[in-house]
């Protein structure tokens, strides 16, 4: 049986891609990032769960902005954290 796509990831549209590569929540406290993440909803770049304040996802759940996809660079792909889905594009 074929998993269903969500409908994040279904009607997805990029739009947002990063301006910098850095984490902003991660630059203000002068923290280190392991990899990258940028909202889809809003364009703000944060750092992923491999990262010690997995600054994406918790930006997701409070935000309720449920797709980011990757910012580093040669990746093309997307995850939704609401129905914690991938796709490539």
């Amino acid at each position: 049986m074929k998993a269903v796509r969500c409908e994040h990831l279904s009607t997805l549209e990029i739009t947002k891609f990063p301006n910098d590569y850095v984490c902003d929540a991660c630059i203000k406290t002068g923290d280190e990032w392991l990899h990258l993440r940028t909202c889809q909803t809003c364009g703000i770049t944060l750092c992923c769960d491999s990262s010690p304040n997995k600054h994406a996802s918790k930006h997701a759940k409070e935000m309720q902005h449920a797709v980011a996809i990757s910012a580093e660079p040669g990746e093309r792909w997307a995850w939704c954290y609401e129905h914690e889905q991938i796709v490539g594009y």
